[in-house]
């Protein structure tokens, strides 16, 4: 099964890579244009600058009608030009600008988690030495149930192997 999914992985990683890169998103939409401009010029036996404003306006999705292809390959790059644009590129371009809209500037940073996780086991030792001193006795903490185990109530997606991963690591 792993190396059915190896494929899917690498195309996700590589979006990845291609959506947190604003320069190569724009190089690479300017290079869909001319390589589109490109074939449908050689295609419907277009201008140059008849081509090149058919792939804009095809990949904006305007579709003006003022030019379009006749012959099946022009369709048929024009279908691939407007679905690449519309489910690949458009979105990485508007999640790349939201995912720098919407920033926590309210999160912890590494270093003070750190700190936070020192400061709650130094609390949890004076804690017990006081217990201790005073003859009380603390209750054991709760140990986490992992989160795939069969009457968990977490949801589906998080009992994946990765979350087994995650507790392991631990």
């Amino acid at each position: 099964m792993e190396i059915l999914l190896l494929p899917f992985r690498w195309i996700y990683r590589g979006l990845v890579w291609f959506a947190n890169s604003p320069g190569t998103l724009i190089v690479s939409y300017l290079l869909m244009i001319v390589v589109a401009g490109i074939i449908y010029g050689e295609v419907e036996n277009a201008s140059a600058a008849d081509a090149v404003w058919w792939a804009v306006v095809t990949a904006s999705t305007v579709g003006y009608g003022d030019i379009s292809p006749a012959t099946w390959e022009g369709r048929f790059l024009a279908a691939l030009l407007i679905s690449t644009m519309v489910l690949l590129v458009i979105p990485l371009i508007t999640a790349h600008f939201a995912s720098r809209l919407i920033v926590d500037d309210d999160a912890f940073e590494h270093d003070e988690q750190e700190e936070l996780k020192n400061d709650v086991r130094r609390m949890r030792m004076l804690l017990e030495e006081l217990a201790a001193r005073h003859g009380i006795e603390l209750p054991e903490p709760e140990k986490p149930r992992p989160l795939n185990a069969p009457d968990s109530a977490a949801p589906l997606w998080e009992r994946s192997k990765r979350s087994n991963k995650r507790q392991r690591r631990r």
